[in-house]
């Protein structure tokens, strides 16, 4: 018995063949078996049918066998063909295998030929299932392949943008491209809470309708969200409880998930369809990849603030420390030189050479600490000058 029901069209203009071949062979081996006398029927219980095998004489009333064989090849069935013919029609054999007969049975028909054809055709139709199947199984693992390829690739990307991109608005628009790529989404948006206030405000989108009170950078609540801010887990909705949500209004299937730093929810990754199609635990999980990515911008984003509010606080530490410095040196310098400008001006008497030589280079390095006195922190106006060379 055939582990499958294969249906067969057995086509004959004899009623002792139809009866032969039909009731007292095939149907006793469990096969689904239809009958026609002629080409026109049988042209149409085939296109109805679609039977696996065709058992057909080609000497038919009407339409030919010939032409019914030419028929189901312009109609593309894949039945199987089995021609049957009268014996010494060598002719009418070539004729039908060209015309895609698998086999020729020559009449008077017998059981046991019958059989053994019809075991061939199985094993034939057998094998082209298995193939096909195979086909099938692996045009579905490349298109498989071809998605994490793709899911991968925008993951890359991702993480490239996340260390390359400095304005956190244009780097939450790639989060969203990449996040319709992984999860083949229609539109997203991104949320995030609000420092002091919680209020979950709207920093990306992508594709969305224009709704009332949908305006990037300002307050929006979907009805979705804030239970993932509370419950910090991701979820795939869709359908009546989805419809009663302002997210409803834009998709009809959604998936969305927390974006977390430890354990602090800091805002929420959405990404919807119009289709209804539901979102598998793949994409939510993809979905949560790419939410990662949008937990380290954050936190580099703090980072960076932090930095730089210390490298100003630094410098301006620095600054005023060097301004102190300029105050503090001005005012011993102011006395030094004015107890070398009596000696420079001759009021203590002649000089000898050596103590006028002396006297000039310690006035030049006087000078050179009073400019980078003035460079540190300068000199009110109407201050006093540097002292004249001697």
């Amino acid at each position: 018995m055939p582990t499958q029901i294969e249906k067969i069209l057995v086509v004959d203009e004899d009623p002792e063949v139809l009866d032969l071949v039909a009731q007292q062979v095939l149907k006793p081996m469990g096969y689904q078996v239809a009958v026609a006398q002629d080409g026109n029927k049988a042209l149409q219980i085939a296109n109805q049918m679609r039977p696996d095998i065709i058992i057909t004489a080609l000497g038919l009333p009407g339409l030919s066998g010939r032409d019914l064989l030419a028929a189901l090849q312009a109609e593309g069935l894949e039945s199987i063909l089995i021609a049957t013919g009268p014996k010494g029609e060598e002719k009418l054999a070539v004729q039908a295998f060209r015309l895609g007969a698998k086999d020729y049975l020559t009449k008077p028909l017998r059981e046991a030929e019958i059989v053994a054809t019809l075991d061939h055709a199985l094993e034939d139709l057998r094998l082209r299932r298995e193939r096909e199947q195979l086909s099938q199984r692996l045009h579905t693992a490349n298109q498989q392949l071809e998605k994490r390829v793709r899911e991968l690739t925008t993951l890359y990307g991702i993480g490239k943008a996340v260390t390359a991109v400095t304005s956190l608005g244009q780097l939450f628009t790639r989060l969203l491209e990449g996040a319709l790529v992984v999860t083949e989404g229609e539109l997203g948006w991104l949320l995030l809470a609000e420092e002091g206030t919680g209020k979950l405000i709207l920093r990306a989108e992508k594709n969305l309708p224009k709704l009332s009170g949908l305006q990037l950078n300002q307050p929006w609540d979907d009805g979705l969200s804030p239970m993932l801010m509370l419950s910090g887990e991701g979820i795939a909705i869709g359908g009546e409880p989805l419809a009663k949500m302002r997210a409803g209004q834009m998709a009809k299937a959604v998936v969305a998930v927390p974006i977390k730093v430890k354990e602090q929810v800091l805002g929420v990754l959405a990404v919807g369809n119009k289709s209804g199609r539901p979102f598998a635990e793949r994409d939510q999980a993809m979905l949560s990849a790419v939410a990662d990515y949008a937990s380290i911008a954050l936190v580099n984003a703090r980072l960076f603030q932090t930095m730089e509010a210390r490298a100003h606080a630094l410098q301006q530490q620095r600054d005023e420390l060097v301004l102190r410095l300029g105050h503090e040196l001005r005012q011993p310098l102011t006395k030094l030189k004015a107890s070398l400008d009596p000696l420079a001006r001759g009021q203590a008497g002649p000089l000898i050479p050596p103590q006028t030589e002396a006297l000039r280079a310690a006035l030049e390095q006087l000078q050179a600490l009073q400019k980078l006195a003035d460079t540190l922190a300068p000199a009110p106006s109407g201050a006093a000058g540097h002292p004249p060379h001697t």
